[in-house]
């Protein structure tokens, strides 16, 4: 199943408010805000004895890359918006 079939009444919802390249964008900033907040919980209990407080080194890369992609996401809906 594509993601346009998983997703498509959230697609056909916010390509409706938003045009379908906003709209895009905004359902994958959607699906990394739930994905960081999943590895987030998971960290919760991965936790390493060598840096305590800490998530283990791979679930804090997996945290990184995603607020990256999630950053980028956001700095090209501000491009894409009407002046």
């Amino acid at each position: 199943m594509s993601v346009f079939d998983k997703h498509r009444a959230t697609l056909e919802t916010h390509e409706t408010m938003m045009g379908a390249a906003r709209g895009r964008l905004a359902v994958a900033l959607d699906l990394l805000t739930d994905a960081l907040a999943l590895v987030g919980q998971h960290g919760v209990y991965c936790r390493t004895d060598r840096l305590p407080g800490k998530p283990k080194l791979d679930i804090a890369l997996v945290l990184e890359q995603l607020d990256d992609a999630k950053q980028l996401v956001q700095s090209a809906m501000a491009e894409l918006k009407p002046h």
